[in-house]
């Protein structure tokens, strides 16, 4: 059976849904590091990870395999090599958001959170994924389970650098502080947390 590759991933960061079944290779007991081969020794953001063309031809034809240009993201700094050295993180944000301390509402992320994948914790829901759609990329929250100090917006530049501009919500106005508080606008206030913590008060910084 042909099985097409075409994997979009353009158009900053998030990524248009293309043909392509992780479900299948994973159905097959392929490895994920074993088609992503330079993830394992990845330290930098702009690393290529997705999988070279010999390693697709290795099953399909040269006509069936189209591969662009990674994606453009978002933050500046990310160790795959790091993370891939530690244990399974899947308990880890499972118990988080068992604990109510995952700061963003976790939709169906926690019936994810039982692959022996190491590589799922993070990526998850491919083993039923037949596009290639940013739902698979990991969440901000999942990051902040480990990595939790915030101190909006300074250790936001820790992984984001210096244009943070660009991670403000669009209802984050010039005027959003006497908007917020006239209490018209409905805002969720349970994705707040993500950027801002559980713990911060508006007038801490206004």
């Amino acid at each position: 059976m042909k099985l097409l590759f075409c994997v979009a991933l353009t158009g900053g960061a998030a990524l248009t849904a293309a043909p392509f079944s992780h479900r299948l290779h994973l159905q097959m007991k392929l490895e994920c590091t074993g088609c992503h081969k330079a993830a394992a020794a990845s330290t930098k953001v702009e690393d290529n990870l997705l999988p070279a063309k010999p390693v697709c031809l290795e099953c399909h034809e040269d006509s069936e395999v189209q591969i662009p240009a990674p994606p453009a993201v978002r933050i500046t700094r990310f160790s795959h090599a790091q993370h891939l050295k530690m244990a399974n993180v899947a308990p880890v944000i499972a118990a988080a958001i068992d604990k109510k301390d995952y700061l963003q509402p976790p939709g169906d992320i926690r019936r994810h959170l039982t692959a022996a994948n190491q590589c799922q914790a993070c990526h998850r829901g491919l083993e039923e994924s037949d596009q290639v759609t940013s739902a698979a990329l990991p969440q901000m929250a999942d990051c902040l389970v480990c990595h939790n100090q915030i101190d909006n917006p300074f250790s936001c530049e820790n992984c984001h650098g210096k244009n943070i501009a660009s991670l403000k919500p669009a209802n984050h106005t010039p005027d959003l502080l006497d908007t917020h508080t006239s209490g018209k606008l409905g805002l969720d206030k349970t994705t707040c947390a993500v950027c801002h913590g559980r713990t911060f008060h508006c007038l801490g910084c206004h």
